[in-house]
């Protein structure tokens, strides 16, 4: 009776299975379908304004008229501003081929909010690699990811980053610098360090959406025993992608040097005792409110250890800001070449 029941709980499965796997493939097409309608839309409005009928006829106000006529024969879904999504569409992406299918029409309008071409390339190439929802998408805008990956590169790294996204081979590629915490809601000063590690744990999910892809949580207090004295290194992780571990000390003020020289012997425990043969060397990232240029190369000078000091902040950045550093950048490479 029991291989009967068994029996058959595999076959409720196996349609489950089938009916989610069809369901999806049915999402799938639709939201390709309705996005090459979108695009083809914008091409229709687009070439109708270069036959110069807009300005000889409906003048600034074609959008508006065009919109209320749709609205009134094919319901919702047509405001002005969707149709100007739309006319952006086609002319942000003149070739229909190149659009993803992984990518929904929600996806596309806050990509084509994006003015900078190599920051909306990034953003569009991160969503599809690392499937990203609409909502995870605006999060890393506001937090202007863009900018503070591509800060610590040359240009040739930057417009690579920009054309196939954030490819991660080495230690520094999942270093950022600052790291932004704005989820955690936590006062601009006067919190202890236990309460910042608490609350990044309970917002688990939202701290591994900024630390990036590849991250698997292991522990919290993590203690390793030297010479029965205990230590506890504040977050352990291991990433996924280049086989090691992570370890984060998070220190509520500036730097010190005693801090750097800490988290050195705690890489030099883990390569020792708790890498595996097939792991790679450990990462440290000392992660400070913050930091002093100058100390922090002399402290880490003559360390062969994976090390890196960062800032985090509690608030968004100033998007615009980071925008003209980065274009400052790039201006005095291409003065350069």
């Amino acid at each position: 009776m029991s291989d009967l029941i068994d029996s058959y709980q595999q076959l409720i499965d196996r349609i489950g299975e089938c009916l989610e796997k069809g369901q999806q493939r049915a999402f799938e097409q639709v939201n390709t379908l309705l996005v090459e309608t979108y695009w083809q839309i914008g091409q229709y409005i687009v070439e109708f304004e270069q036959k110069g009928n807009e300005r000889a006829e409906y003048g600034s106000k074609l959008l508006t008229q065009l919109s209320r006529d749709l609205k009134t024969a094919y319901g919702k879904g047509f405001s002005r501003s969707n149709l100007q999504y739309m006319r952006l569409f086609y002319l942000s992406y003149k070739n229909c081929q190149t659009l993803s299918g992984k990518l929904s029409w929600s996806h596309y309008t806050e990509l084509l909010a994006i003015s900078d071409d190599l920051a909306r390339s990034f953003y569009e190439q991160q969503c599809i690699r690392d499937r990203w929802s609409v909502r995870e998408l605006k999060r890393q805008k506001d937090s202007a990811l863009f900018e503070r990956v591509a800060m610590s590169k040359d240009r040739a790294e930057i417009l690579a980053l920009s054309q196939k996204g954030q490819i991660i081979d080495s230690a520094r590629d999942v270093v950022k610098d600052p790291y932004v915490f704005e989820f955690l809601d936590l006062p601009d000063r006067n919190y202890l360090e236990s309460e910042l590690e608490n609350r990044l744990i309970v917002q688990l999910e939202k701290f591994l959406l900024e630390l990036g892809k590849g991250f698997a949580f292991i522990g919290q207090q993590y203690r390793i025993t030297l010479n029965n004295t205990h230590f506890y290194v504040d977050l352990v992780f291991y990433h996924r992608i280049l086989k090691c571990f992570v370890l984060i000390d998070l220190k509520t003020r500036a730097v010190r040097h005693e801090d750097i020289g800490q988290m050195n012997m705690y890489l030099n425990y883990f390569r020792a005792e708790e890498n595996m043969e097939d792991d790679n060397e450990p990462i440290g990232i000392v992660l400070a409110r913050d930091k002093d240029e100058i100390l922090v190369e002399y402290a880490t000078g003559g360390i062969s250890n994976q090390l890196f000091v960062s800032r985090y902040q509690l608030y968004l950045p100033d998007v615009e800001a980071l925008k003209q550093e980065l274009r400052r950048l790039l201006d005095e490479s291409d003065r350069s070449d």
